[in-house]
Order: structure tokens, then C-alpha cells, then sequence
């Protein structure tokens, strides 16, 4: 049985991962940590786990010693330290925040003001979205658990890029949840500001843009431009994206559809829908599914992709949860085998 530990337990990705561990077959939460309710327990924070997960919140200290693995669910800056206890101490880290998602410092002191406090440790990390990455996983002690929105572009994206069909820019167009923003307040996300409104924020100024822009580069083998607006969508959770690729070969809805079915076949969390259809964050929720929709506007020689993730699973806890999984090479469904519900 894997001993799996939390640091940031009561932040939304946090709270999803308890709940996920809880019913996974060959994994159990052993010790979770917050610095805001240290010494309660987890339930006293989401009565969802009472009687359930009444697991009490210590330091991240006491999660390292007692853990085979740490997932960290902290804002971005904090993560190395721990990453660099779990490595002395032998035990694997899983970073939900975004210290180990960039190759570049420098670009990550472009967009997150900070640098590299360990620059060793990055050579210990794999960022890894398992459908694209697994092949690269080599026993590393560290993985870089990738963004919710980079999730959807980059699963949406790859087997056009792969195929080379598409040219050196894509516009992304997203919607995300109010869980998106984490479960600090902030006039944006308060309740009478975000319900029955939508609009874009950030544009073209969101921090996943560098880690777009390093994923589908990587998967098209040359470099990829991304323009990337971000909308607030009145709900809890889900992601809807909607991408726009320049063809650079004619190429039918049809021929597009099975180049899709193709490249995910066999894949249990990706499902390419049936021509015509577009993704739709409902039929994923409280699931670990990727749903991806394929279309071909020849009047402009364009391909439009949607997909659609739970942020809180998919893009987040629960790649989280298959990344874990990929570490200790049981199944990657494991725990994760979740029904969305109809409605």
C-alpha cells in the first residue's frame, strides 16, 4: 500500500486529492498538512470527509517522515523547499503548483518573478501529462504536475502537431470555473461579481501561456506561438477549450476525426467524440476524462478543437493521482475510475 501525504490539504486541489486517495485501491492518505488549520482535522475544513477522511492536519514535516510520496497542492515559490526534504529523505514529490512545469528559469522569472531557489532538483523533475509523457518517466523523484488549462490545450492540440499539419501559431480560447482561481477570496471570484457574468481575464497575459507555448513546441518539433485568452465561467468546476490551427494541407473533418482516434486509442482518460460533436464540461465532471471535439472549417483552411477537462481531476488532483500511479508503476486508472454523473 503506497502512504501518500498531502502539504496544502485545505486549498481546493488539496481537498480533491483526499478525496480521490480515499477510495483508491493500492494507496492511503497517511498524514496532510495545512498552515492555516494546523492541529484540526481535515473534516472539520470539508464536512464532505467526516466519517470518512478525519485524518488531522500537521506539518509538512510530519507528512514527509510518514509518506512514500508528497503531493504538494502550494502556490507557486514554495514547493522546491519540500521537493528537497523528500529527495534527502528518499521520498517521491508530486507538484500541483507550478515551480517544476517550466524548463527555462528565466522564463519562469519572467512570468512568476521568482528564480530557481534548487536549480539541482529541476534535473530530478519530469513534467508529465501521461498520455504525452509516460515514455519519458525514468524513475525521477520529482514530477511536475502540469497546469489545468496547458491539460486541455496541450491533450487537445498534440495529434495535429505531432502529424505536422498545422502552422507555427494556435488562438486559445477557455473557460474555466470559479475553482480555477483557488479558494482564496478576491472581488473577481466573489459570488455576487462571478454569477450570472462571464468575461475574459488576463487576456493574453496568463501565466500558462510559457507552459503551452514549451509543451506543443515540444510535441511539433519546431516552435509554436500560442494567443491565449482565458474567460471566468459562473460554475464550480469544469474547462471548456476551444483552439484554432492554420492547416498547412487539405484535410477532411473525417480524415482529421480518425487521426485523433488513432493516436489516443487504447488511452482510457481521452475520448475522441463522434464527428460532430463538441466537448462539453458537463459530461466530464468529477471525473478524470479528457473529451476532445474535431471539426475542419475549409472555408478558411482552419481545424477547430475543443476539449474539456474537470480542473479539479483531470487538471489537477487526479493527473495527479495517474502521475502517482506512473511513479509506481501500477495501474494508471487506479483510483481514478470515476462515472461523470448526467447532470
Amino acid at each position: 500500500m503506497i502512504k501518500a501525504g498531502i502539504v496544502g490539504a485545505t486549498g481546493y486541489a488539496g481537498a480533491e486529492l483526499a478525496r480521490l486517495l480515499c477510495t483508491h485501491p493500492e494507496a492511503r492518505l497517511v498524514a496532510a498538512s495545512s498552515v492555516s488549520f494546523e492541529g484540526k482535522k481535515l473534516s472539520d475544513v470539508y464536512p464532505n470527509l467526516f466519517g470518512i477522511c478525519d485524518i488531522l492536519l500537521e506539518d509538512e514535516d510530519a507528512v514527509v517522515a510518514k509518506s512514500d510520496v508528497v503531493f504538494a497542492s502550494l502556490p507557486h515559490g514554495l514547493s522546491e523547499t519540500l521537493a528537497g526534504k523528500c529527495v534527502a529523505a528518499g521520498k517521491k514529490l508530486i507538484d500541483l503548483g507550478a515551480d517544476f512545469r517550466l524548463d527555462s528559469e528565466e522564463e519562469y522569472n519572467k512570468w512568476y518573478g521568482k528564480a530557481y531557489l534548487r536549480p539541482d532538483l529541476h534535473a530530478k523533475a519530469l513534467y508529465c501529462i501521461p498520455e504525452l509523457h509516460r515514455a519519458l518517466y525514468n524513475g525521477q523523484p520529482i514530477i511536475g504536475n502540469p497546469g489545468c488549462y496547458p491539460t486541455s490545450v496541450a491533450l487537445g492540440a498534440a495529434p495535429l502537431l505531432r502529424a505536422k499539419l498545422v502552422s507555427g501559431s494556435v488562438v486559445v480560447d477557455s473557460k474555466s470555473g470559479v475553482t480555477g482561481s483557488g479558494r482564496g477570496l478576491s472581488d473577481t471570484t466573489h459570488y455576487p461579481n462571478c454569477n450570472e457574468a462571464f468575461s475574459a481575464y488576463k487576456a493574453a497575459a496568463h501565466r500558462h501561456t510559457p507552459e503551452m507555448e514549451q509543451t506543443l513546441s515540444a510535441l511539433a518539433e519546431c516552435e509554436i506561438k500560442v494567443t491565449f485568452v482565458p474567460h471566468l465561467l459562473p460554475v464550480n468546476r469544469g474547462i471548456e477549450t476551444t483552439m484554432y490551427f492554420d492547416l498547412t494541407a487539405d484535410v477532411t473533418a473525417e480524415e482529421l476525426h480518425k487521426l485523433y482516434a488513432d493516436f489516443y486509442r487504447g488511452e482510457k482518460f481521452v475520448r475522441v467524440l463522434p464527428l460532430g460533436r463538441a466537448a462539453n464540461i458537463r459530461d466530464v465532471k468529477a471525473s478524470n476524462f479528457c473529451d476532445i471535439g474535431v471539426f475542419v472549417d475549409a472555408h478558411a483552411g482552419k481545424a477547430v478543437i475543443t476539449s474539456a477537462i474537470d480542473n479539479m481531476v483531470k487538471g489537477a488532483a487526479g493527473q495527479a493521482i495517474q502521475n502517482m500511479n506512473l511513479m509506481f508503476g501500477i495501474k494508471e486508472e487506479s483510483g481514478l475510475e470515476l462515472v461523470p454523473p448526467a447532470f
